[in-house]
């Protein structure tokens, strides 16, 4: 049932996106779904292709997650649910060649997903932007409370979004450390399948990369809709979501 009310908004199929690839499509979504789902490495799912008698290179491999990783989030994003009202927003920290970058995060009080991004470094510019990114995609609702850790530029980056007109007046912002554990623990859960040694390669490669694990994470919880979410019912609205509606149904 839940499958069936999502497949029904989605409005078109994009069986042009495998156009030219060497494997089949089905064979692709689930050699990306592998690596974004689970903590392995390319070279685990060639491992795995290679038991089910398929020869993938790992290289092909991080050129399909690259390739296919904003599609997935591009797909899925439209089905997410409007937050309750009330979100918590942190940052956390990740190593792209050797240096600190920052992906900006934020939840509802329920652990949905609001949104995300990924900036180069941590200050004002980057939570402004975060904050237009966030307030700016429909159909997600204007939060009417903020919890933040207490970070400087947070103040001033909602103040600014009120005087754009992304935020209402009446908005409240509050720190609260013990809140935010909630988004602390789901900062561990996105993080746990990255790179452990040495980190992604490149801002283009993390940022490409990072959109399909969020992406997971939102189809591993189902969206928010009540109900079982089964991996069988995540992998069949891949498969609807690019066109291949018998994608993994063996």
């Amino acid at each position: 049932m839940i499958l069936s009310a999502i497949a029904a908004k989605l409005k078109q199929r994009a069986k042009g996106n495998f156009r030219g690839r060497h494997y089949k499509a089905a064979l692709i979504v689930q050699g990306v779904s592998w690596y974004l789902r689970y903590p392995l490495s390319y070279r685990d799912i060639e491992e795995l292709f290679l038991e089910r008698g398929l020869e993938v290179d790992h290289s092909t491999l991080n050129r399909r997650v690259l390739a296919y990783a904003p599609l997935i989030e591009k797909r899925l994003r439209p089905f997410r649910k409007p937050h309750c009202g009330s979100v918590r927003i942190d940052e956390t920290y990740i190593k792209v060649r050797g240096q600190w970058r920052y992906p900006y995060r934020a939840v509802d009080k329920h652990g949905e997903a609001v949104d995300f991004l990924l900036t180069a470094h941590r200050d004002l510019d980057a939570a402004k932007r975060f904050f237009r990114k966030m307030l700016q995609d429909q159909p997600l609702l204007a939060p009417d409370r903020i919890g933040t850790d207490g970070a400087g530029p947070y103040p001033s980056a909602i103040a600014d979004s009120c005087k754009e007109g992304l935020l209402t007046q009446t908005s409240i912002h509050y720190v609260t450390k013990h809140l935010q554990q909630g988004i602390e623990s789901d900062h561990f859960r996105v993080k746990r399948a990255m790179p452990r040694i040495g980190g992604f390669r490149s801002f283009h490669t993390a940022r490409r990369t990072i959109c399909g694990f969020e992406a997971m994470r939102w189809l591993r919880k189902g969206f928010g809709f009540a109900g079982a979410w089964t991996v069988r019912e995540q992998n069949q609205l891949l498969g609807i979501c690019f066109g291949l509606l018998q994608a993994n149904k063996a």
